[in-house]
């Protein structure tokens, strides 16, 4: 709070701002979904959701279930749709498969699919994808009618036939081949996997713990199947079960389905510019969870500006527009953006702003020379960029004053 402050003044300021009654997370989400919304009109859009801890205690703690929209064209963050935390306490697992999905966790995902077909309502199509935590029955037999589910599968479910799911994929032919490029990870290193893709229409058979929700006895999906056949020595094989709501024609479409779902990694690495490497909220020392609340949301929204400098870094797609600087920046940054590019180019070509003021790599540039980037080296990531956001925030602050001192 401290360091956020400033100073003693400022560490109250900030203090008495969290905790005012009128500050809440959910009026600052709304804010900026009603800024998202402003850009989804006419487009394709991907929206993506994932829940991350942002303080763990025993078998429960405090979780945060952000919901952010990109473009699927060029994979530029438009904003936030929704977010909201969960608070999880122990001894509830055993009684969960009877509850109904309106009252476990579980009705995030269903939430999050809400917010993405309310916000994204001007979009030409949505699509919402998320990992394994997400295969609920409910969530494909509720979905949005406008929204379009791509799901990564937890359960071998029964089909409307009698067949089990994982053991129909297996048995269907291979659609087709392609080679993937797998970037490194824990434990491993980058490599071009060759993987081979299968694909079929199924009917879900609804859940026993379904019919007490009125679910449909049985839903149409489609079932894609992306595994690695002959994986490095020691390395795990690729291997993807994926369902979505969509038709998959042919292993063109499969594939296509599958980078939809690797498209999943913006969110990670918004979650890494949240936690660690960036704003780390895991280690804001506030007990009442009100203030905290407030700061962790406040920081997601942050965070959101910070991942969309990095997607901006380098400009637009050939033949496909720049997004406008007003993404992540007030219209008043401009000038004070200006000023600080003309102190920071150099005599070089590799370090001079390439873009136009109105452009958001405009002011993603400004922020990774702040953060320490040369030009020369390498891509700033989210790590640099956030080095630099900061300090153009507090210079813009410095400016502010400073205008407000000569009125």
């Amino acid at each position: 709070m401290r360091r956020l402050g400033g100073d003693r003044a400022g560490e109250m300021r900030l203090t008495r701002l969290l905790r005012n009654p009128k500050v809440t997370p959910a009026e600052m989400v709304a804010t900026a979904a009603a800024r998202t919304a402003e850009r989804c009109a006419g487009r394709d859009v991907l929206v993506i959701q994932d829940t991350t801890v942002v303080r763990s205690a025993g078998g429960g703690g405090l979780y945060l279930h952000p919901v952010v929209v990109t473009d699927l064209e060029s994979g530029a963050l438009l904003g936030l749709a929704h977010a909201e935390f969960l608070a999880r306490g122990e001894g509830r697992a055993a009684s969960r498969r009877d509850r109904p999905v309106v009252e476990k966790e579980s009705q995030r995902w269903l939430t999050g699919a809400d917010a993405a077909a309310r916000v994204c309502a001007t979009a030409r199509r949505v699509t919402v994808v998320a990992d394994r935590e997400a295969d609920i029955y409910a969530a494909f037999a509720r979905r949005p009618a406008a929204v379009t589910l791509l799901i990564r599968a937890a359960h071998d479910r029964a089909l409307e036939d009698g067949g089990r799911l994982f053991a129909r994929l297996d048995a269907e032919p291979v659609a087709g081949r392609a080679v993937v490029a797998l970037p490194a990870g824990p434990g491993r290193r980058a490599r071009d996997a060759r993987v081979a893709a299968r694909f079929l229409p199924v009917r879900l058979r609804r859940p026993a713990n379904g019919l007490a929700e009125d679910l449909p006895e049985a839903l149409a999906v489609t079932l894609v199947d992306i595994r690695e056949a002959d994986p490095p020595a020691g390395q795990t094989p690729l291997h993807w079960r994926l369902i979505t709501t969509a038709e998959v024609a042919d292993a063109a479409a499969a594939f296509a389905v599958a980078e939809l779902y690797r498209r999943r990694w913006a969110i990670e690495q918004l979650f890494r510019t949240l936690k660690t490497g960036g704003f780390d909220i895991e280690g804001i020392g506030i007990a009442d969870e009100t203030p905290l609340r407030n700061l962790v949301m406040a920081a997601l929204v942050a965070a959101v500006s910070v991942q969309q400098l990095v997607h901006a870094r380098d400009g637009a797609p050939a033949g496909k527009p720049l997004r406008p600087l007003t993404d992540a920046f007030e219209p008043q940054d401009a000038p004070v953006l200006a000023a600080l590019c003309r102190q920071l180019q150099g005599k070089t070509a590799r370090q001079k702003n390439p873009h136009p003021p109105t452009a958001l790599a405009y002011g993603a540039w400004v922020c990774a020379r702040l953060g320490g980037w040369t030009g020369y080296y390498g891509k700033p990531g989210p790590v640099v960029m956030y080095a630099g956001w900061k300090q153009f925030q507090a210079i813009k602050h410095g400016t502010r004053l400073t205008w407000h001192d000569h009125g």
